[in-house]
C-alpha cells in the first residue's frame, strides 16, 4: 500500500464507521439487501462511495486522505478474500474487481447527485444487480442513502475525517 500504515490508521475511525454503517441491519431487514456476503460488500460500497464523494468537494484539501481511506478499504477487503480461502495467485484479481466495484459506484452516485434524478437507478443497478425484490426495496435504499448523502454534505470534512458521521 501507499500511505504508511500509522498515517492510513489515523482515518481508521472514519473507515470503521463506514463499515458499520454499511452493515446495519436495517438495509437488510427492510430494504431487501441479500443478507450476504456480496449484499454486505454493495453496501459498504455504496456508503464508501458517498463518503469518499463528500471528501472529494474538499478538493487537493482533502484528497490524500481519501486516498488512505481507499488503501483501508483494500486492506479490509484483501483481508476479507484471504479469509475465505481465495489463493495468493488470485487475491488481486478479486481485489480489483472490487476497487472497479467501487469506482462505478462512485461514478454513478456522483452522476445522480449532479443531475439530481434521485438514487433509484444507481441502487437498483449497484445494489440489487437489476434484480430487486421489489420496488419499494429499491425506494426504500435509495432514500436512505440519499438522505445518508444529504447528510454527508452538511458536515464539515474535519468532522468527517475523524469519523463522525451526524444522521438525521
Amino acid at each position: 500500500m501507499f500511505g504508511a500504515r500509522n498515517e492510513r490508521d489515523t482515518y481508521r475511525p472514519l473507515y470503521d464507521r463506514v463499515v458499520a454503517l454499511g452493515r446495519e441491519p436495517v438495509w437488510y431487514r427492510d430494504g431487501g439487501v441479500p443478507d450476504t456476503i456480496d449484499g454486505r460488500f454493495d453496501m459498504i460500497a455504496a456508503v464508501l462511495a458517498l463518503v469518499l464523494l463528500r471528501l472529494e468537494r474538499e478538493g487537493e484539501e482533502t484528497a490524500h486522505a481519501s486516498a488512505l481511506i481507499a488503501e483501508l478499504f483494500i486492506e479490509d477487503m484483501e483481508g476479507t478474500i484471504r479469509q475465505m480461502g481465495i489463493g495468493d495467485l488470485m487475491v488481486g484479481k478479486h481485489v480489483g474487481k472490487m476497487m472497479g466495484a467501487l469506482g462505478g459506484r462512485l461514478t454513478a452516485f456522483r452522476d445522480a447527485i449532479s443531475d439530481g434524478l434521485g438514487f433509484d437507478a444507481p441502487v437498483q443497478r449497484n445494489i440489487f444487480h437489476d434484480s430487486p425484490p421489489s420496488p419499494s426495496a429499491v425506494a426504500f435504499v435509495a432514500r436512505r442513502l440519499e438522505q445518508l448523502s444529504e447528510d454527508l454534505a452538511a458536515q464539515s470534512a474535519s468532522g468527517l475525517l475523524c469519523g463522525r458521521i451526524a444522521q438525521k
